[in-house]
């Protein structure tokens, strides 16, 4: 009630009242954006957010931390295209003919999803986590030093007809896979999640009316 006949007051003698103060929160993240200003062109960084680092991770940061950053970005968003199709093709029901271990165990009763890791015979999972480990250090990285662009693994052997095209086109495509790389790091964090949740990592298709059995 002060407040408002305060406010009234000053409102009939011409004055303003003060500004509202703003959160901590906002303040944090707007500097942080505004200090991150030397990168503000650098690929990925487009309408509607530009260049959107609330944390500052990029403040008084030099190229070596950004091209760090970026190829972690890359790796993670990767992963996460893998995983996503992944996720969605054995949902779908297709799996592999035959067993995955010489007990009987067939690839069709793995489930899809976080499920699937307490199905999978250990030496699987041991197999797996074993060709990760030996792709980590051995093939995906730039082996030959010609890379292009952080996130390069063509080492002179895979290509498909990236010297044909244009600068532009270059940037387009990989501009396409940076976004790609990030809506699916989002997308299989929502899967997770609602599986945990309440079983159904397809929720959106369920209150559509189309539920996905997996």
């Amino acid at each position: 009630m002060l407040a408002q006949i305060v406010t009234s007051a000053l409102a009939f003698n011409g004055m303003r009242p003060a500004a509202p103060v703003r959160s901590a929160v906002n303040m944090a993240a707007k500097k942080a954006v505004a200090v991150s200003s030397g990168f503000e062109d650098a690929l990925g960084a487009q309408a509607p957010l530009g260049l959107f680092d609330p944390l500052g991770l990029l403040t008084d940061a030099d190229e070596a931390k950004f091209d760090r950053l970026r190829f972690v970005e890359l790796k993670h968003g990767r992963i996460c295209m893998l995983a996503v199709l992944g996720h969605i093709v054995t949902s779908a029901g297709i799996r592999l003919p035959g067993n995955i271990d010489y007990s009987g165990t067939s690839f069709a009763s793995i489930p899809a999803g976080l499920a699937a890791i307490d199905a999978i015979p250990r030496a699987g999972l041991a197999q797996i986590i074993l060709f990760v480990g030996i792709l980590e250090t051995s093939v995906m990285k730039d082996i030959t030093g010609d890379a292009e662009f952080v996130g390069d693994f063509r080492n002179n052997y895979i290509d498909f007809g990236w010297d044909t095209f244009s600068e532009e086109e270059k940037l387009s495509k990989r501009a396409i896979e940076l976004n790609n790389g990030r809506a699916a790091q989002m997308g299989i964090l929502a899967l997770m999640v609602h599986e945990k949740l309440n079983g159904d990592a397809y929720v959106i298709n369920t209150l559509l009316g189309s539920p996905v059995a997996y």
